[in-house]
């Protein structure tokens, strides 16, 4: 066995994996006891000052660009780039609805992407009449060029590409950078701006948002980072601010007069938050990043993620009848396999948590998927292999 990095007391701190061997980071994170103690104290706080007192709502202002700030450090961005949002879809619908579409533009959307994002985009293309072009990267994920693939599809009226950072079902990491600067070069009819679905890279890959020359980028808090479900965020590059336009408004995305008028956006990407939010939500979030700081920097817990997502590659392929997506280890910590001649993935995972272990299926392909963090135990994927190995030739 490789050596790992023990990370033994540091797990001590998430009550969720004293109780299950826990795979399904990809799904939700498990919250760490100091996550759950600040969303209490904070509530209890409000409460005891006045939910909407003078103290209260100061406490609260200060509170909320910290946590922008906490947000905007761990995914490598400009603080101005940054609105708060409440999970991925959102931040991916402000991004979708914000752009003033015309009949004839297209959009090309990933074949591997959320049906979230996919139901947004059909409900574009039948109110204003864009065309909808499919991006196959299934066909990349065993040595294919993704970039090579994108130029082939890109169109002169493609105005919007929609792909994912770390594709949610196969574990593949695209070349992000390479496919913006293909966008960037393709001589189209306007610019080809970029949305990024980050739901399983922000947490588990290294790279800064900001140099990856994308227009925005839509993530959450409640996965790779282990904050609560309810608070993400959109990354909107300052070259994009001015072309996307606010499509829910509210009182704080704006600048009031001292007679209380809405008189302009707010500067930056502030200017798409609405109203009142579940602040508290905010403080678990900001204790939870804390938490994975306390531990290396992001390439160091990458690292980690990668080796550990080898060696359950590795001894997923010693098993029988078991097939993995990619002929070589993915480079994070999503792991997808297949059982030959099982008729449902799905009793195979209720098992599986039956006996205490959290994966998920998924439909397109069909498969299971493991996920592994950096504070994933070895012995953990060691137990998971001899269970499955008992189920399988059962």
């Amino acid at each position: 066995m490789a050596s790992f990095t023990s990370f033994s007391s540091h797990r001590s701190q998430f009550p969720a994996l004293q109780s299950k061997t826990y795979f399904n980071f990809g799904g939700q994170g498990p919250l760490p006891l100091t996550a759950s103690t600040a969303i209490t104290e904070a509530y209890t706080f409000l409460q005891e000052t006045g939910p909407f007192s003078g103290t209260a709502n100061q406490w609260l202002t200060k509170r909320g660009e910290q946590t922008r700030h906490a947000i905007a450090q761990a995914i490598g961005a400009p603080v101005g780039t940054v609105a708060l949002t409440d999970n991925v879809t959102v931040g991916c619908n402000i991004a979708l609805w914000g752009i003033t579409w015309q009949p004839g533009d297209r959009i090309l959307i990933g074949d591997c992407e959320h049906p979230g994002v996919i139901a947004t985009i059909r409900e574009i293309r039948r109110r204003f009449g864009v065309a909808i072009d499919t991006l196959p990267l299934l066909p990349t994920l065993n040595g294919g060029d993704p970039v090579a693939m994108l130029k082939q599809h890109l169109r002169s009226h493609t105005r919007l590409v929609v792909v994912s950072h770390l594709l949610w079902n196969t574990g593949q990491v695209l070349p992000l950078k390479e496919m913006a600067t293909a966008c960037q070069a393709y001589p189209s009819a306007q610019s080809i701006q970029i949305l990024v679905d980050g739901a399983q890279s922000v947490g588990s890959l290294p790279e800064h948002v900001d140099s990856l020359g994308c227009d925005f980028y839509a993530f959450t808090g409640h996965k790779w980072l282990c904050g609560p479900a309810g608070v993400g965020g959109l990354y909107v590059s300052s070259s994009a601010l001015e072309s996307l336009h606010p499509t829910f408004i509210g009182w704080r995305g704006v600048e009031l007069s001292p007679q209380g008028d809405p008189r302009a956006w707010m500067s930056g990407a502030v200017r798409y938050e609405v109203a009142t939010s579940p602040y508290p939500l905010y403080e678990g979030l900001q204790a939870a990043i804390a938490i994975h700081e306390t531990v290396g920097d992001r390439q160091a817990r990458y690292a980690q993620i990668c080796q550990l997502s080898d060696y359950l590659w590795t001894e997923l392929k010693r098993l029988p009848d078991v097939k993995l997506l990619k002929d070589s280890a993915p480079k994070s910590g999503l792991v997808s396999f297949q059982v030959e001649g099982r008729r449902s993935h799905k009793k195979l995972v209720e098992h599986l948590e039956q006996k205490g272990y959290c994966l998920r299926t998924l439909a397109q392909p069909d498969c299971i998927r493991a996920c592994v963090h950096y504070f994933t135990l070895p012995s953990e994927i060691d137990s998971l292999i001899q269970v499955l190995s008992e189920l399988l030739s059962s």
